[in-house]
């Protein structure tokens, strides 16, 4: 058969205009308690899209039980570990699981635990980490180490029985390891999977180990879920067409090519491209789009991004700060962050497997897309399995200021941005005071204390401060809050 070839035209996104808000993830959902590397494929080619994409599942069901992708026996991203504090706790939810983040500094090692005290159920992230290096639940102390031993219970008396060695007072363990930079858990605490690690391990993207390759590390939080995302990425557009092979898949995901380009779903998370930019230099210049899509809960996901590549480094690593380069990422992020949620909710009123009756996809340049949820019917149920811990519709939609909220979804996760939004708030206060000050020593000094020329440079300065605070205030606004996104404004060219 011969490969699928697909012209994707681009649309960029651009200007904004632009309010802080309550996160979008906070809203209610009913919750019910839970109950890169590729296996040679069985297809050698797919060509099952042509110049007229079917508007008919061809996907075949009846695979056997090897073949299926089960939702919880596979590696899942938590966080990127230069967004963690090895001083407090991190608390996340992935799969629907609550579990909390921490640094052991007895076996110096990250940890993923159950993010629940034994005790009554406190949440293990609102806590902290002992002079001991243990992690103590702040509602009671009780405290635990590494392998999630109870080690101390304040509330026991010393001459009774050591009821802090009971199992019932340990704490649930997953299974963890960090992979280039980000810490990854097992979602299964049964012990036999203690050992995981040396059967099957996270996809390794060598290049984020390459010293030669430059890279920042982005996360967010996204409104809107996993699936619906994930398959946003395989459409990802350039600044031209776009010729695409398409080629392998199995339920460890797919590939494809293009001249200058390999594209990669590595099940369940990883969505990778790698560019190979022509020219006469060596090595070869080469660029990488990495997207890891973490799902969350139905309606949200969780996103981490990196751009690895092997020229300009020195640009990447001196001139251009991580916070200045996550503004541009959250802006491009924003340009169809309303439309992907609102999609969602429409297809999910007309049901997952009824997508291709519902959208009209006739062309090429969706067939990464109809790849995509293929792949999901085919091997991993057509969505993502929540064993039973979610049940009703999405969350209702809630104003547009927070679903376009940055703070909470980026900026308190970044260890970056968040730096930079204290300094930047810093600076808008120093401005003020300055500009206060300098109105009241022009206003209170008596004539002749104070030179005119002096007094005409502190009035002129405290106008320049002022203004300045302001223009930082709303800098702060747009970039680290809220910077709305009207396509009706946006210029595009096609």
């Amino acid at each position: 058969m011969g490969a699928l070839t697909i012209i994707t035209p681009v649309v960029k996104p651009s200007v904004i205009s632009a309010r802080s808000s309550i996160p979008i993830f906070r809203l209610s959902f009913t919750h019910l308690e839970p109950k890169s590397k590729f296996t040679k494929s069985k297809l050698t080619n797919y060509t099952s899209i042509s110049s007229s994409v079917s508007t008919e599942e061809e996907t075949k069901t009846g695979l056997d039980e090897h073949d299926k992708f089960d939702w919880f026996s596979q590696w899942y991203p938590v966080m990127p570990v230069c967004d963690l504090d090895k001083r407090a706790p991190c608390g996340k939810k992935v799969m629907g699981l609550d579990v909390v983040v921490w640094w052991d500094k007895n076996q110096n090692a990250w940890k993923v635990f159950d993010d629940m005290c034994p005790h009554r159920l406190a949440p293990l992230s609102e806590g902290r980490i002992d002079q001991w290096g243990r992690l103590q639940c702040v509602y009671h102390g009780w405290c635990f180490d590494g392998s999630g031993g109870c080690k101390l219970i304040p509330q026991a008396p010393t001459d009774g029985p050591p009821v802090h060695s009971f199992t019932k007072a340990c704490v649930a363990i997953y299974p963890s390891t960090v992979q280039n930079g980000i810490v990854w858990f097992w979602p299964n605490t049964d012990p036999q999977y203690k050992d995981i690690l040396t059967k099957k391990k996270p996809p390794y993207i060598p290049e984020l180990d390459d010293p030669s390759f430059t890279h920042q590390m982005f996360n967010r939080d996204m409104p809107y879920g996993y699936a619906h995302f994930t398959k946003t990425l395989h459409q990802i557009m350039r600044g031209g067409p776009l010729e695409l092979n398409f080629h392998k898949m199995d339920k460890n995901g797919f590939t494809a090519s293009e001249p200058d380009a390999k594209w990669n779903f590595v099940s369940p998370c990883l969505a990778q491209c790698a560019f190979t930019i022509r020219g006469t230099q060596k090595p070869p210049r080469k660029h990488f789009w990495i997207f890891i899509c973490v799902p969350v809960s139905p309606g949200n996901s969780r996103l981490i991004c990196v751009f690895p590549n092997n020229f300009g480094v020195w640009i990447d690593r001196i001139m251009i700060p991580r916070w200045r380069q996550h503004i541009g990422t959250n802006l491009v992020l924003d340009s169809d962050l309303y439309l992907l949620h609102i999609q969602e909710k429409k297809l999910m009123d007309a049901g997952n497997s009824n997508w291709q009756k519902v959208c009209f996809v006739p062309t090429k340049a969706d067939a990464n897309v109809t790849a995509f949820r293929k792949w999901l019917k085919k091997y991993a149920g057509g969505q993502i399995d929540w064993r039973n811990m979610f049940d009703g519709p999405l969350p209702p939609t809630p104003p547009r200021e927070q679903i376009f909220d940055r703070y909470w979804s980026h900026v308190v996760n970044c260890s970056s941005c968040n730096v930079a939004y204290k300094s930047f708030s810093a600076l808008k206060v120093s401005l003020q005071v300055f500009s206060v000050a300098s109105v009241v020593i022009v206003v209170a000094a008596k004539n002749g204390m104070i030179p005119i020329a002096a007094r005409y440079a502190l009035s002129i300065a405290a106008i320049l401060c002022f203004v300045g605070s302001k223009w930082v205030s709303r800098f702060i606004y747009k970039n680290y809050h809220f910077h709305d996104y009207n396509h009706a404004f946006v210029l595009s060219k096609n």
